[in-house]
């Protein structure tokens, strides 16, 4: 009786003490563990809806980020050369053959990550992550000759060039953002850009009006321990902003969607003011969707508790990066201020419009990351689109209780009603390395087959999470394949 008594005081406690709670219990996140494991692949370790089956069909990739089809339906597979933990290994292009290898058509240079591949009209469009000398975008024969199409775009931050579409002969991808939230700290040292660049910074796409909060961090490019130094928003590390400091915007720059003509060209803004816009995908009514990674509570400016976001892409608008989370401002706000830290506070004076609303909000660090439509009826869930959560990195993006993502999910974008639909099986959700029964690790993009419709998920691998930050493993990517039984 004493220990059930004491139980319902301590829940009652968390309860109206949610936050004092939550700083005491230690971070369980999904990549969180003891040991380093080895990745074992069991199909049967996956639960998938009634009248669907999965299998894996390619097994030993190095860090696979994207695949995409030929109107012969063969198989592309790009590897992205580079991975959070400072691991570079060589980007490769891959075709998958009949009988189930790989031959590589195309390398790059130590650039990446390559982050996304898509066919169109007899040609593959790649996208070059860029953490080495700038984002790139590359036109590629289907025997590997590639030619670039854009380059020295802004990527060499915390997020890169990430995915692609194809309209009306445009080629648009997202752009993501240098910083979590605005201001370039200690916590980019540790992503290792600021190192190499320490005067990259983020750039807005039109003019911006600063409020002129600076913030204290130490100087981590100096060896003094209790050297510390002032940033402000949109600058370098170390320059303090005013209030009503204009920064000027130009283009390309960070935290967009932008397109360029098919051929080739000069960047055009098409949305702004995201943090992160990760996956984009086109809805058989010709909208554009983008899939938007949240805050995280690190930096010099930490954000708590700010989902990741389905948006409709809407063209000219500004989507509220740094200041507002899925049509919502920081400031004010309970749920986004850190427990035990002082509120987030706007660095922006004044804003370009009131940001919209969003189709759909996933988990907090889930990790929403590469998205595709259904759109044949022999899968089922036209109109729906199917988004792979990559999973949380805690505890570097903040703590959790429990894992978060490590699954495909489907997202009616009517409705904004989220289902899971690939998910580990097992008491709680988790990556199969901690489940220990070899289900999906880390998928972090999905496509449709055109010709059967069938649903493949490109699984990154295994990607542990230390103190120290992530520790990618090699050649345990996976492609999984969910048909109708």
């Amino acid at each position: 009786m004493i220990n059930k008594t004491f139980t319902l005081l301590l829940v009652a406690a968390c309860a109206t003490v949610y936050s004092s709670c939550y700083r005491t219990r230690a971070s369980k996140g999904g990549g969180q563990l003891k040991h380093t494991p080895s990745r074992t692949v069991d199909a049967s370790a996956v639960a998938v809806p009634p009248g669907y089956k999965i299998e894996a069909v390619a097994q030993g990739l190095t860090f696979p980020s994207s695949m995409t089809f030929d109107d012969q339906g063969r198989m592309y597979v790009i590897e992205t050369g580079y991975s959070y933990g400072e691991v570079w290994t060589e980007p490769k292009l891959l075709r998958m053959e009949s009988n189930g290898s790989f031959t590589t058509l195309a390398k790059g240079g130590k650039n990446g990550p390559w982050t996304s591949i898509i066919y169109y009209e007899g040609f593959l469009y790649l996208s070059e992550g860029g953490q080495g000398e700038g984002g790139k975008i590359y036109k590629v024969t289907l025997e590997g000759q590639m030619t670039e199409l854009a380059r020295d775009l802004p990527s060499i931050g915390d997020h890169h060039t990430n995915a692609l579409v194809i309209k009306d002969n445009y080629i648009y991808f997202g752009q993501g953002t240098a910083t979590n939230s605005g201001v370039v700290g200690e916590d980019n040292r540790d992503f290792g850009w600021l190192l190499r660049h320490n005067d990259f910074h983020d750039i807005p796409c039109k003019d911006i009006t600063l409020a002129g909060r600076n913030y204290v961090s130490k100087n981590v490019l100096t060896p003094e321990d209790n050297d510390e130094i002032e940033t402000g928003a949109f600058v370098p590390f170390g320059t303090k902003t005013t209030p009503g400091q204009v920064i000027k915007g130009r283009v390309p720059c960070t935290g967009a969607v932008m397109r360029i003509p098919i051929t080739g060209g000069t960047p055009e803004v098409m949305a702004w003011g995201l943090r992160n816009p990760y996956g984009l995908a086109l809805a058989p009514d010709g909208d554009i969707y983008i899939s938007e990674n949240g805050y995280d509570d690190r930096g010099s400016r930490p954000v708590w508790g700010t989902g990741d976001v389905l948006y409709k892409l809407q063209p000219g608008t500004w989507y509220g990066f740094p200041d507002f989370s899925a049509g919502m401002a920081l400031s004010g706000t309970e749920e986004f201020k850190v427990p035990g830290k002082k509120e987030v506070q706007p660095v922006l004076k004044n804003y370009p419009n009131q940001p919209p609303k969003p189709a759909a909000i996933f988990g907090v660090h889930a990790s929403a990351n590469g998205m595709d439509f259904s759109i044949n009826n022999n899968f089922g869930h036209v109109g729906e689109v199917f988004v792979a959560e990559f999973g949380d990195m805690a505890p570097k993006v903040g703590k959790v209780l429990a894992p978060v993502g490590f699954k495909v999910v489907r997202v009616d974008t009517k409705t904004g009603v989220i289902e899971d639909f690939a998910v580990n099986k097992g008491k709680k959700n988790a990556p199969g390395t901690k489940l220990k029964n070899g289900g999906l690790e880390r998928p972090i993009s999905v496509k449709f087959h055109p010709k059967d419709g069938s649903l493949y998920i490109v699984d990154f691998g295994v990607l542990t999470m230390s103190e120290r930050g992530p520790m990618p493993q090699q050649k345990t990517g996976v492609i999984w394949k969910v048909s109708k039984s």
